[in-house]
């Protein structure tokens, strides 16, 4: 998929609706719009990288961002307490269905293991 067509891409540049919950100079965070758990939140690279396979070890630094916005979030909402789960799907067969490299940040609900 091309930036040009990836929906994330859309919604980082203002070309497409998504409702932010906070961003910085390397990510965005977006409700999700099929909301899984009372909180479900997307934490999305400002760069394009297709999934955590496409990344590198050039992106280290932005991969434990992502983990440490996630956990900000999560704090913030007030499930640092009770809990949250992080997840990032890699491949359509994992759940991945906007290919462009994101980390699901849910809470709010008993979440079973293993995961659906």
């Amino acid at each position: 998929m091309s930036e040009q067509s990836c929906l994330f891409c859309k919604i980082i540049a203002g070309e497409s609706q998504g409702e932010v919950v906070q961003s910085d100079d390397r990510c965005v965070v977006l409700r999700d719009t099929n909301p899984q758990a009372p909180l479900h939140v997307l934490v999305i690279p400002r760069e394009h990288l297709e999934s955590l396979d496409e990344a590198s070890q050039r992106d280290e630094a932005l991969l434990g961002h992502l983990l440490r916005v996630s956990a900000r979030v999560a704090n913030d909402q007030g499930y640092g307490e009770s809990g949250y789960r992080t997840v990032v799907n890699t491949g359509e067969g994992a759940g991945q269905s906007v290919f462009h490299l994101h980390v699901h940040v849910l809470a709010g609900r008993p979440l079973s293991w293993p995961p659906g």
